[in-house]
């Protein structure tokens, strides 16, 4: 296939970017989204030119690094993968594809594609842990009974990878399904217990200090998560930040 790309430019975070425009030919269909991204860069360097910076880790959609806007949609087109799982059979011989940082206030650009998501890192540290000994001296998982619909629901939580999906998709950049995703997992089983009331207040109350907007409810979150992620999670979180408020 022969492709027209427009692809976000931008030095720096202090500096304005733009899109520019790139020419790609012989991309075969059964390429990642980003082997294509690697033939281009590849090309540009031959040229003398400076490739385009993205950010990717794994490619096996594990890591969630691989954060691109892709024609106005987190991850692109294809439903339920990360970017390094879009394969380029999804595109026609001819398109145009316009590539983008994920926009919003909390999640700066550092230099082309790449924006600094550390403020999700910010979230989880500030409540996603607990205080039950896990070396040493543990106890059996199977010694505390847990009801399976508890088990699998807390690990489908669990299956956030941070990327990012759900601010970019949400008009408002809002944080609430992953944040949500990170108080479910614990509010679910008993080893969370014991952080319960402060995880919620403190994880909600960092990720409004961190600037992420208030939650649509329209469910493009879910939709655009590679995950999969349920709106569930955002009902048990409002669930939990108030019963802590009033406790």
């Amino acid at each position: 296939m022969k492709l027209n790309l427009k692809i976000w430019r931008q030095k720096n975070a202090s500096t304005k970017g733009k899109i520019q425009d790139y020419k790609i030919a012989n991309v075969d269909p059964d390429m990642s989204f980003l082997e294509m991204m690697d033939v281009l860069n590849e090309e540009m360097v031959e040229k003398g030119e400076e490739p385009v910076e993205f950010d990717h880790d794994c490619r096996e959609g594990i890591c969630g690094s691989c954060n691109l806007q892709i024609n106005g949609k987190p991850h692109g087109p294809d439903t339920g993968v990360s970017t390094c799982q879009l394969h380029m059979r999804k595109f026609k011989d001819g398109d145009t594809i316009v590539i983008e940082p994920f926009r919003a206030k909390a999640f700066p650009v550092i230099k082309d594609l790449i924006v600094d998501r550390s403020a999700l890192d910010r979230i989880q540290q500030a409540g996603g842990y607990i205080s039950v000994n896990t070396s040493g001296t543990t106890q059996d998982a199977n010694a505390i009974p847990i009801p399976k619909e508890d088990a699998d629901a807390a690990f489908y939580s669990a299956t956030c990878i941070q990327c990012g999906a759900c601010v970019a998709a949400c008009k408002n950049a809002s944080a609430m399904l992953f944040t949500a995703a990170r108080v479910s997992q614990f509010a679910l089983l008993p080893q969370g217990q014991v952080e319960a009331t402060n995880r919620v207040l403190a994880m909600v109350e960092q990720m409004d200090k961190e600037g992420f907007g208030a939650c649509t409810n329209t469910g493009a979150c879910e939709i655009e998560c590679p995950k999969g992620i349920s709106l569930e999670n955002i009902a048990r979180l409002n669930r939990e930040y108030l019963k802590a408020s009033v406790t």
